[in-house]
């Protein structure tokens, strides 16, 4: 049986309490780490603006989700815990379709050719029309999904909690392969979203490895050791890959809570280097640099060729800050509070912050060319624009 934790406090606290740390006794929110306090950002470097604003019915809620934000030239798209995915215009913010599903959704939208994909907790992968939201089909898989979909055009990519890694016909939802991994017995809640790259699929697991899939028929090209189980106890040998995978330029770029960040060769898999940092949430690029934020709230910038340290910065350390973003280059997370924070690429030093709301952002903001769409945890929708001084 799988069992899973589902947050960085939780982890952490539990964690603790396998290595018999007295402080965490009961796992009370006063006996965690305390965040770090913001400090007021002299001068700011941009001067911030909210676009516009939308609600996107009660988001994730006080579930554990993988709700994200989708955007296509068209319209940005968003779903809830309650069964319904919206469709907004990217531009001013309205509302241009609602498809109530009726189901529990938990994972997604995401976007691949004329469909809107999402997963339910019931196990269920469903596909509406991206230009009207009318059902275009639903697949029965074994177990919820625990990360969101990807596509490629004319197939579609779905993970189960179950260790099983499903590749359907796009149009039909129809079942054309099936690959089962076993999972670790521990692991984190949540999984690594499959990355869909011309004929391969992608896929970091929850023992920390990467592995290369045919998109045609599932056949494995590669699979490599990205970090290995290491420890005296199941809680320290958690290992899991459940940040989002980062393709560019023929590499791939992987962050695991086993402590590793890593380049790998996408055509063969053979590891490029590798830095010492724990992460869960996700990796972003801007020029050379690859920037990522770690399990205590670190964000860390390494040079993109060889994994050497650039910077880092531990100003909002233990505020469970989301995957960064990049926007007109500069690097963008979010935190538990709902603040947004702005980092200079080349340092890491902080520039600007914003809020957008009190709720938790979790997730890794989305960037088109004129404005930075941010989702919090109970569907607040914000587009940020730098405004001109």
């Amino acid at each position: 049986m799988r069992r899973t934790l589902r947050d960085h406090a939780r982890v952490a606290a539990v964690v603790a309490l396998a290595l018999g740390a007295v402080a965490l006794v009961g796992c009370s929110k006063k006996n965690l780490r305390k965040p770090a306090e913001l400090q007021d950002i002299v001068n700011p470097a941009i001067k911030l603006q909210t676009a516009w604003t939308a609600s996107a019915g009660n988001g994730g809620g006080k579930y554990y989700s993988e709700m994200t934000l989708s955007l296509a030239p068209d319209a940005l798209f968003a779903a809830d815990v309650e069964g319904r995915i919206f469709a907004f215009d990217p531009v001013k913010g309205e509302r241009i379709w609602t498809a109530d599903t009726r189901k529990r959704l938990i994972a997604g939208p995401t976007v691949s050719g004329d469909a809107v994909l999402a997963g339910t907790m019931d196990g269920e992968l469903l596909a509406v029309k991206r230009a009207d939201g009318k059902p275009m089909w639903s697949s029965r898989l074994a177990s919820e999904a625990l990360s969101p979909p990807a596509g490629d055009g004319d197939r579609v990519f779905m993970r189960t909690g179950d260790g099983k890694i499903y590749g359907l016909e796009a149009t039909t939802g129809t079942e054309q392969w099936m690959v089962d991994r076993s999972e670790p017995s521990l692991t984190l809640r949540g999984l690594s979203p499959p990355l869909a790259v011309g004929n391969r699929v992608y896929v970091g697991l929850d023992n920390g490895r990467v592995l290369a899939l045919r998109a045609s028929d599932g056949q494995v090209a590669w699979e490599q050791v990205v970090s290995a189980p290491t420890g005296r106890n199941e809680l320290e040998r958690i290992t899991d890959i459940d940040a989002p995978l980062l393709s560019d330029g023929g590499q791939l770029y992987v962050a695991s809570y086993g402590g590793e960040i890593a380049c790998l060769d996408d055509d063969t898999g053979q590891i490029l280097w590798r830095h010492a940092v724990k992460s869960y949430s996700g990796i972003a690029r801007v020029d050379n640099t690859i920037v990522v934020t770690d399990d205590d709230g670190t964000v860390w910038g390494l040079d993109a060729t060889s994994g050497t340290e650039i910077w880092k910065n531990s100003d909002l350390k233990y505020r469970q800050l989301s995957a960064p973003a990049v926007f007109k280059g500069y690097v963008v997370a979010g935190d538990f509070k709902g603040y947004l924070h702005w980092f200079d690429a080349k340092d890491g030093h902080l520039v600007a912050r914003t809020r957008v709301g009190s709720d938790p952002i979790r997730v890794a903001p989305v960037a088109s060319d004129d404005l930075l769409y941010v989702l919090s945890s109970e569907g607040r929708i914000a587009a940020i624009k730098i405004e001109l001084r």
